[in-house]
């Protein structure tokens, strides 16, 4: 893994560059080439393959210089591949020939302006044994319906949702799904071309219940994208890892701690698995009191199902952050509100796993107050003030929780009378 990336208070432009042609700065996605000024943020590849980040001063109209620089730092800090002659390119799997069917189930609530985004670059992939499923949920027009309608007819199959809360449209979308594997992803993400082929290839081994992938910032123009990074962002590094109750971990909160497995806005499921575990519990969602922790639980079932959780990096997206420091603090505020909610879930349906649990409280208290500064340094009050929102936030999650399952009570008596 690549050292840890200590950036300046804002903006950095974030970039990629491939080894292979050390002289194109690509956009996020990889997007046009561009020559950023500045501070710069950039993903190193090889051939396509994720290798780290690092950063360098670039320069005004200087790109030659800055790629040079770029290239020096992923020399200096990365573990990079030892060249190897190129092969012939396999064709991308095209039919069901040996290929799984990839259900991918995007949620999307009023947000028709950003959607296209997600869906074009799906449907550009490299994996083509997919079906895209937007579910709509709870709109307060038909926007996103003309538009999947009219834009992607024939290509996108469009599934409504009336109930707000973003686990009862994950579990819209994993109801209508045809697929083996049951892929999850935002409505605003820039999705990288191979992000479907890298989740099927962490289903390789049966055992394999869930595949989550590599997010990665989409910008960081502004203060507040900046602290959440530093804070806790959504990476979870560049190398493949794997997670099961059979096999022992070093982390002292495994298995709560899920959200080091991964992100809900980049996993993948056995489609019968996940169906089989009773999908996302509604009570734990975005759009509901709860604020969040369904793909949480859904992790933590995985593995106390006997199944295996994998973090693949080549499974790529990248995520745009909110920019105002008020819509930060709302957030992580919110992060701690669906922690608690999760683990009030976890605890309601395994009790046994509650012993173990409070045992790990005290330890996973520090640490939230030590996110985002170093090991021996200062506690930046920036990092102090977010931790303390998240901590208050973790207190009255279950508080939340319960309102939520009240609420999801009400919503089931409505839909059957």
């Amino acid at each position: 893994m690549n050292a840890p990336i200590t950036l300046p208070p804002a903006p950095v432009a974030v970039a990629e560059l491939d080894l292979e042609h050390p002289d194109e700065l690509h956009r996020p996605g990889r997007g046009e080439v561009f020559s950023p000024n500045g501070r710069v943020l950039a993903l190193i590849r090889y051939r396509g393959r994720p290798l780290g980040l690092v950063t360098a001063e670039a320069a005004p109209g200087d790109r030659d210089g800055l790629c040079r620089a770029l290239t020096a730092a992923a020399a200096r800090e990365l573990d990079l591949p030892a060249p190897a002659p190129r092969t012939a390119t396999a064709a991308a799997p095209a039919g069901p020939a040996g290929t799984p069917l990839v259900s991918v189930v995007v949620c999307t609530h009023d947000r028709a302006d950003l959607l296209p985004r997600s869906l074009d670059a799906l449907l550009a992939g490299t994996y083509r044994h997919t079906e895209v499923i937007v579910v709509d949920n709870a709109p307060s027009d038909r926007a996103t319906e003309l538009l999947v309608r009219l834009r992607y007819q024939g290509r996108v199959r469009y599934v409504h949702e009336p109930v707000p809360g973003l686990a009862r449209a994950r579990n819209r979308g994993l109801a209508a799904a045809h697929g083996e594997i049951c892929a999850f992803a935002d409505d605003d993400l820039l999705i990288d071309a191979g992000w479907a082929a890298a989740l099927v290839d962490g289903f390789a081994d049966p055992r394999v219940g869930c595949v989550t992938g590599l997010v990665l910032p989409a910008e960081l123009d502004t203060r507040a994208q900046i602290a959440l990074e530093r804070y806790c962002g959504y990476a979870k590094g560049f190398t493949v890892r794997s997670w099961s109750l059979a096999e022992p971990s070093d982390d002292p909160l495994f298995p709560f701690a899920t959200g080091r497995l991964g992100t809900g806005a980049n996993m993948a499921f056995r489609t019968g698995l996940l169906r089989s575990l009773g999908g996302f519990d509604p009570a734990t969602s975005t759009g509901t009191p709860a604020r969040g922790g369904e793909d949480l639980l859904s992790f933590l079932q995985v593995l106390t199902s006997g199944h295996t959780v994998v973090y693949r990096p080549d499974a790529l997206v990248w995520h745009p952050h909110r920019r105002s420091m008020e819509s930060l603090t709302k957030q992580v505020f919110g992060f701690g509100v669906g922690f608690g909610a999760y683990l009030a879930a976890a605890a309601r349906r395994q009790p046994l796993l509650l012993a173990a649990l409070l045992a790990r409280v005290p330890r996973g208290v520090r640490q939230t107050l030590r996110r985002g500064t170093p090991a021996g340094a200062r506690r930046d009050p920036l990092m102090a003030r977010l931790g303390r929102l998240e901590l208050l936030g973790l207190v009255y999650g279950p508080v939340c929780y319960l309102r939520s399952v009240r609420m999801q009570h009400r919503a089931d008596h409505s839909a059957r009378s």
